[in-house]
């Protein structure tokens, strides 16, 4: 089955989250129309098919079967978003970091390997970096961290 052929809902991303993302990212007395928020989210989807895409084939060209988050890297590179590739990775490190010491993913990388963060204390770590995005954001990206 081509893309073409596959429905929208097929390649979509979940409203009620997108919905959250949009709300959180802007001033609480802006509105958001329903077409304009179903165009954000037809955008996403968009960036992330070209992203895949460009991943795809720069995994083929290496011979490689899995694409790689260095091909996710490259790709964004070699379509002109080298400005996040920094921001990219370093959300990359830390999610893959949070795996590792995620409880869920058992064996020696489980809770005993240790980040020693309660529930309550992950959802306020990860508020207070969603507030920091936004503010970058606001700001233009400029800020380092």
């Amino acid at each position: 089955m081509d893309a073409a052929s596959r429905s929208k809902e097929d390649v979509s991303l979940p409203k009620a989250t997108m919905t959250k993302i949009i709300k959180e990212m802007l001033p609480p007395e802006v509105r958001v129309a329903r077409d304009a928020q179903d165009l954000l989210v037809d955008c996403c989807v968009e960036f992330i098919n070209l992203i895949s895409s460009e991943s795809n084939e720069i995994c083929n060209k290496e011979e490689k079967r899995t694409i790689a988050p260095e091909h996710v890297l490259k790709a964004l590179e070699i379509l002109g978003f080298g400005e996040y590739i920094e921001e990219v990775h370093a959300a990359y490190e830390q999610h893959r970091n949070e795996t590792l010491d995620s409880p869920k993913a058992g064996g020696k990388w489980g809770k005993e390997a240790g980040s020693g963060m309660t529930e309550e204390e992950a959802i306020a770590a990860q508020q207070r970096m969603f507030a920091e995005a936004r503010a970058r954001m606001n700001s233009g990206g400029t800020q380092s961290s």
